[in-house]
């Protein structure tokens, strides 16, 4: 197995965390067992206990996820990975890990809609305090910490609007009143973004998105150190078992493999059809932190090495002007996944924020003539065209 410290990205998102069995396969093997087998009764006790590292029960040990735990940490640049079910068990396993009942968490009004239904509906009736405030307003995260505050929880970029969060400012920030940054890093991956080395502490991926990048399996990830995603967020899965399956696992791993390449293109592609669109008429508005025209493009441009692949823009006349537009296109995939070398679009208003009060929509800045499309690997032209019908 290669040494991180001595490779760079590209090798890594190749060939970290593979150790060859006795079988001396090339490709990464699949383990699809419940279960392991001890040479001993001392054995199995040194194994739960604690005293022997191994395989014990696949909730929370196989072969085939740690391959990709120790791959994904490599290329964040961190201590440990726990690989989960989904980008939103990540998120509760990092909450239900270092949060407890009398806890506050101050969290960014521009995260993924379902994420506010967590705090809101799930992780309050336990007891955890929560306040949201604006992601680039800074002063406002300040001033919303309080005496038991021991987690700020960001997305940057912001979904759907993209707006980029000062990931080392908001760091400081919670580093000086003891709380912890969790920084979720599905729009740009390692590739684009590595919040642990600008402060954060805790890295959170739905590896559904980009990690896959073509739409196949459903998982998510928390990375950070051995001392906090090693034993607090590890003893949840461990217990509650929000498991990564072997089989998602491995299509991960592939997906890792070209990772680089393809935020990259995806990158390239947005760049172009976002330009275009800020010249058609019917857009009032173009979201995307690689145009010179987005609020945060210079703090994008110090902390990612790339843009990245979704956008968003307004159309006039709201809903039925955006329905109009998602309606009219022949080619891109009306559905609200992303990161997929296909192109997606969808509404915000009414599906991935959906569930979201009218308040709460307005606070976020969802209006109801928002699109986000997930630029995906087709050629630039093929795009325009294809939006260009709902004009």
């Amino acid at each position: 197995m290669i040494d991180p410290d001595e490779y760079g990205f590209s090798t890594l998102a190749i060939r970290a965390g593979h150790e060859r069995t006795h079988e001396g396969e090339h490709g990464e093997p699949i383990f699809p067992t419940s279960s392991f087998v001890f040479n001993s009764a001392e054995q199995a006790a040194a194994r739960f206990s604690g005293e022997e590292p191994g395989n014990i029960y696949a909730r929370f040990t196989n072969p085939t996820v740690r391959i990709f735990e120790q791959r994904l940490a490599a290329l964040e640049g961190a201590e440990r990975c726990v690989a989960t079910s989904s980008g939103m068990a990540a998120i509760l396993a990092t909450c239900m890990g270092v949060l407890k009942a009398g806890d506050h968490v101050v969290v960014s009004r521009s995260v993924f809609g379902t994420t506010v239904v967590l705090f809101n509906q799930f992780m309050a009736k336990f007891g955890v305090e929560v306040s949201y405030v604006s992601l680039i307003d800074l002063n406002g995260w300040e001033q919303a910490i309080q005496a038991n505050t021991k987690l700020l929880f960001l997305e940057t970029p912001a979904n759907p609007l993209t707006q980029v969060g000062d990931i080392s400012a908001l760091a400081d920030i919670a580093h000086q009143h003891g709380a912890l940054l969790a920084v979720d890093n599905v729009f740009c991956t390692p590739a684009l973004q590595q919040p642990l080395a600008l402060g954060a502490d805790i890295v959170i991926h739905s590896a559904t998105k980009y990690i896959d990048g073509q739409g196949r399996a459903v998982g998510g990830a928390v990375v950070g150190s051995e001392a906090l995603v090693g034993a607090d967020v590890y003893g949840f899965l461990r217990t509650a078992g929000p498991t990564m399956s072997p089989f998602s696992a491995w299509i991960f791993l592939k997906g890792l493999e070209t990772l680089k390449l393809r935020m990259e293109a995806h990158t390239r592609s947005a760049t172009v059809l976002a330009a275009w669109l800020e010249q058609q008429p019917q857009v009032t508005r173009v979201h995307y932190p690689g145009l010179e025209s987005h609020p945060q493009y210079a703090l994008s441009a110090r902390q990612q090495s790339g843009a990245g692949g979704i956008l968003s823009f307004e159309l006039e006349g709201g809903e039925e002007a955006a329905w109009k537009l998602i309606n009219a296109t022949e080619m891109v995939s009306i559905t609200a996944n992303l990161g997929d070398t296909k192109t997606t679009i969808t509404h915000p208003a009414t599906t991935t924020h959906g569930r979201l009060s009218a308040e709460d929509k307005e606070l976020a800045g969802i209006t109801n003539g928002l699109i986000r499309v997930a630029v995906g690997l087709e050629e630039v032209e093929d795009l325009k065209r294809d939006l260009s019908r709902g004009f």
